[in-house]
């Protein structure tokens, strides 16, 4: 998934560091089964835009703090995305991701199952050697965080009733909690105050949360070669987002109708119909709305950090957030 340019240039700033992140996943990812590293190597390799681990290392950058497990850290945050992708296109039955084919696609569902759990177990394995209990806390609080969210987004699927609130709590339980800790990581690390830790940890809860509703919006705005996935899937898949949620309050009532039984029906007969409603009625622009009131909130928070590049990086991915299109 590619970022505005704003962001791109925000992220070259610590670009030594991710190549040296790159190494330390390289370095983990060693394993005495094959299919384990094959599928493993596939999903990690697949143009991501490693934006967790870009965010422990910009605080940490803010912050003047060079700590020596940053790297280790930042490789944690990544294992653990890596893992709840493999298990999500599991669960979404998705076959494309990022321009090809998803690992359940190309290895199976069992494969793509496994090879989460073990990217889960390894990054616990290297966060212990971290050796430190608030470290430990954090990311094991996120991991159950974020399985609590995909459960809930599970319950919700075709669910018409669904509103904006209840949205927001599984999108900031399963997107926006890793962005959280990733954030708060950094200083916990330099051994900063609790006041900057929570100012950290906003930041990457409202970027994290902005991230998705832009995400969400793109699934019906989108070009599918560019953002290298199905367009509509969310709807497929019975996932209500928010501009579903919004145009269910300003489309006509023969529109809503259609919507409503498409979500709780699965039904993907009129889908070009309902994408082509969301796109006219207003409700892409009213999600938008909500997505830069959060990038907001990050962008306040950045402002609150010492003032030097890495800050003003911060407030470039968060502006540059707005203008995403791909």
């Amino acid at each position: 998934m590619t970022t505005s340019a704003p962001a791109a240039h925000a992220l070259d700033l610590i670009q030594p560091d991710m190549l040296r992140v790159d190494e330390v996943i390289e370095e983990r990812l060693s394993t005495d089964v094959p299919l384990v590293r094959e599928v493993a190597q596939y999903i990690i390799s697949s143009g991501g835009k490693r934006l967790r681990p870009a965010l422990l290392l910009l605080v940490s950058g803010a912050l003047g703090s060079l700590h020596p497990h940053r790297h280790t850290l930042a490789a944690v945050v990544e294992f653990i995305h890596t893992a709840t992708l493999l298990h999500d296109d599991v669960v979404d039955e998705s076959t494309l991701r990022r321009g090809r084919e998803t690992a359940n696609e190309r290895f199976g569902n069992a494969a793509s199952v496994l090879v989460g759990d073990f990217l889960y177990s390894r990054a616990f394995q290297m966060m212990v050697s971290v050796d430190n209990m608030r470290v430990m806390q954090v990311l094991s609080e996120a991991t159950n965080i974020i399985a609590e969210g995909e459960v809930m987004q599970l319950m919700n699927m075709h669910d018409a009733s669904l509103d904006e609130t209840a949205y927001l709590r599984v999108i900031r339980s399963k997107t926006a909690k890793l962005f959280e800790a990733s954030a708060r990581l950094a200083p916990i690390l330099a051994g900063a105050d609790a006041e900057t830790e929570a100012l950290c940890a906003t930041y990457g809860q409202a970027l994290g949360t902005a991230f998705q509703v832009v995400d969400d919006v793109l699934d019906y705005e989108g070009d599918r070669e560019v953002l290298g996935k199905n367009l509509g899937d969310d709807l497929r898949e019975g996932k209500v987002t928010l501009p579903i949620i919004c145009a269910l309050r300003t489309a006509s009532e023969g529109q809503k109708t259609l919507i409503r039984n498409a979500i709780v029906q699965g039904d993907q007969t009129h889908l070009e119909e309902i994408q082509s409603i969301i796109q006219t009625s207003g409700a892409l622009e009213l999600a938008r709305a909500s997505a830069s009131a959060e990038a907001q909130r990050a962008i306040e928070a950045a402002r609150a950090l010492p003032a030097n590049e890495y800050s003003d990086a911060l407030l470039e991915l968060a502006t540059g957030l707005l203008g995403r299109r791909s």
